[in-house]
């Protein structure tokens, strides 16, 4: 059955809301950040200190929409507020791996013994430190921040016909912006 439909989400304190068409624009302490929410039945209205997400005459498709909608703009409050933060930890059983930053790139160094070391392309606005064996990457975008710890997780995925339940070394995610994983 069609219905209206509206939530509202208030501002948290210290965060400016801008609007400019479909895309909103939040500014807080840790930077300002951007999304767009462009939908042919979803609306984003700012006023004052709320911000309201409808669909007039929605269905269970926009109803999904709209709540989705509001899931992202949450965890755009938080990255404007505090940052996500995603843990990562190096494993090496077989040999001593190492992990560094450099520039642009995050580089492992022996993994498996191997001679070339393995890099990869860190994305804009994502901040990654190593410290002994301790990965932490930094971000105001959530998504951002766990597609890095993807990656590099994928970076060093065991691979050549090697058995991982022997293999077991890698760089793994502990941590997912505040939930310890098990």
């Amino acid at each position: 059955m069609k219905q209206d439909i509206k939530q509202e989400l208030g501002l948290p304190e210290g965060i400016d809301a801008k609007l400019d068409g479909a895309i909103l624009v939040l500014k807080g302490f840790k930077g300002e950040f951007s999304r767009d929410f462009k939908h042919p039945k979803v609306e984003l209205v700012v006023e004052g200190t709320n911000i309201i997400v409808q669909a007039l005459n929605g269905s269970k498709r926009e109803k999904k929409l709209v709540n989705t909608f509001c899931a992202h703009i949450k965890n755009m409050f938080k990255g404007v507020n505090e940052g996500h933060v995603y843990k990562m930890k190096l494993c090496s059983g077989h040999f001593p791996m190492t992990a560094a930053v450099n520039g642009k790139k995050f580089v492992v160094k022996n993994f498996l013994g191997e001679k070339i070391a393995r890099e990869m392309i860190i994305k804009d606005n994502v901040k990654i430190t190593v410290t002994g064996e301790e990965v932490l990457i930094k971000s105001i975008s959530k998504e951002a921040a766990g597609q890095v710890a993807a990656d590099i997780e994928q970076l060093t995925k065991v691979g050549n016909r090697r058995d991982v339940r022997i293999f077991q070394d890698g760089i793994y995610i502990t941590e997912k912006d505040g939930k310890v994983l098990s």
